[in-house]
């Protein structure tokens, strides 16, 4: 090979250097591109988002939580009957489990909604109706797992018990049990290594049966020694006591056990995030926050909307496969007097989501060129899905290339990735149920380490740049 060793002594770049550079993508570390104002900007928006994920622990508690804040930013409830004008802000309650919240826009929706999309629901365990019973003077709770677990990661660490419980006069009664410094926790026992000789050499996929996630929850039998189901009944009596509940109120309530620990910085530089739920509430806040942060008057109206069951296929009536954010959609089309479906389809949408961040511990499922890495910035994800781009809207090259050149102009830190290898699994989101809707839609997010396990992690200069991302998307005017 030939050197031009005078450019070479003079530090000048060859032809080739300079050619590189313009023609290359460049991946540089977030924390060095950003520098330390935007870093610091980061770390204090995570402390909202902290304070949130330890709060909002359930769908009921991230909806409750987020109207809390529309409230104390002006919002009011929607009204059917009632005209709205440009810079009202609205929101919309789902059976409490699901929340659009929106401010009108100067165009109205005549020209489509601006929308953010995120899910409040994550993996949990998830009580039977029938679920309290004793064996071997132990007393448990029966459980069914809601989302994609590994059964291994639940058992041997503090629980605690979130809901609500509908009782058989109609009162209702929530419950939060583990979260306070002073509440008992709950947990799922596991096998002691001396004698799990057999189950250590069982797949990890059946080494834990599904019927053997039961919450262990008391010991200690009623005052008597007369009687069979003494412990059970003890736990009876604690329960009647404090909330007056009788055992076949438990047909009527939704109970979910979620990990009881809080969230964590993460590292020696407190640069990242360890907590529960960040699958997909690391997205909900931010699409929140972009909306409630707005100032002043949109030209169109923006929209976001929090869903429900999204672990499980977005299914049921507060799930993004039901009607009720279409009926939205009609509901203020109506004050514009135009067609739902006109607005549709002229709207655009971020599916605020999270993707999976490459992990070096386990490399071989992951694609290195097409993976999103952790303080690179947030993530566009053009399509989901498996295999052969099964069960995805994969985003046009039009809408692509909208969002790519909103993200650089406005100093966006960015980065693309996919779920992995082409065969090596995959998974989808809400964004395939918008373009059901003729909508443009693309998949944004947070990249995450150990995705779907009780202790997820993220960087907090990813959560700072989706809410950035989300928020210049609500700003532009177009």
């Amino acid at each position: 090979m030939l050197i031009d060793k005078d450019n070479f002594k003079n530090g000048k770049k060859s032809e080739a250097e300079k050619l590189r550079e313009s023609l290359f993508m460049k991946r540089t570390h977030g924390t060095i591109s950003l520098g330390e104002e935007k870093q610091n900007k980061a770390d204090t928006f995570c402390e909202g988002y902290k304070n949130f994920i330890d709060k909002a622990k359930t769908e009921r508690e991230a909806v409750a939580f987020a109207i809390d804040m529309a409230q104390k930013a002006g919002f009011t409830e929607f009204d059917l009957n009632k005209n709205y004008k440009p810079g009202d802000k609205i929101y919309y309650v789902n059976r409490e489990k699901a929340l659009i919240i929106a401010i009108i826009g100067r165009s109205g929706v005549k020209h489509g909604a601006k929308i953010a999309v995120a899910h409040v629901d994550s993996p949990r365990l998830d009580i039977k109706p029938n679920p309290l019973y004793e064996i071997s003077d132990l007393a448990l709770l029966k459980t069914h797992y809601y989302g994609g677990i590994k059964k291994y990661q639940w058992t041997a660490m503090p629980l605690s018990l979130h809901g609500k419980i509908i009782k058989r006069d109609g009162t209702s009664v929530d419950v939060a049990v583990g979260e306070d410094e002073n509440d008992p926790v709950f947990c799922v026992t596991d096998l002691l290594p001396h004698l799990a000789k057999e189950q250590m050499t069982k797949p990890l996929q059946k080494a834990i049966e599904a019927e053997n996630l039961s919450i262990l929850v008391g010991s200690r039998p009623f005052k008597t020694d007369s009687g069979s189901e003494l412990v059970k009944l003890n736990i009876m009596r604690i329960l009647n006591e404090k909330y007056g509940i009788i055992e076949s109120d438990f047909l009527s309530a939704e109970l979910e056990i979620v990990p009881a620990f809080k969230a964590k910085d993460v590292g020696f530089d407190r640069s990242m995030i360890g907590a529960y739920g960040h699958d997909d509430r690391v997205c909900a806040y931010p699409s929140l926050m972009a909306l409630l942060d707005y100032k002043g008057i949109p030209e169109k109206t923006i929209i976001t909307v929090l869903a429900d069951k999204e672990e499980i296929g977005s299914d049921g009536n507060t799930g993004m496969k039901s009607a009720f954010f279409r009926y939205f959609i009609a509901d203020i089309a109506k004050l514009d007097k135009v067609d739902y479906r006109r607005v549709l389809t002229k709207s655009m949408c971020l599916s605020a989501d999270v993707n999976a961040a490459f992990d070096p511990l386990y490399s071989t499922v992951y694609d290195q060129a097409n993976s999103c890495y952790l303080n690179n910035g947030v993530v566009i994800t053009k399509y989901t899905g498996s295999g052969g781009k099964y069960g995805t809207s994969d985003a046009s090259a039009e809408f692509m290339g909208y969002i790519r050149n909103l993200l650089e102009k406005n100093d966006v830190l960015w980065q693309t990735g996919e779920l992995g290898k082409v065969d090596a699994g995959g998974g989808g989101t809400i964004a395939k149920y918008m373009a059901n809707l003729d909508v443009n839609v693309v998949d944004v997010g947070v990249p995450v380490l150990s995705m779907h396990s009780p202790f997820e992690v993220v960087s907090k200069i990813d959560v700072y740049m989706t809410y950035k991302a989300i928020n210049v998307f609500f700003s532009e005017e177009n």
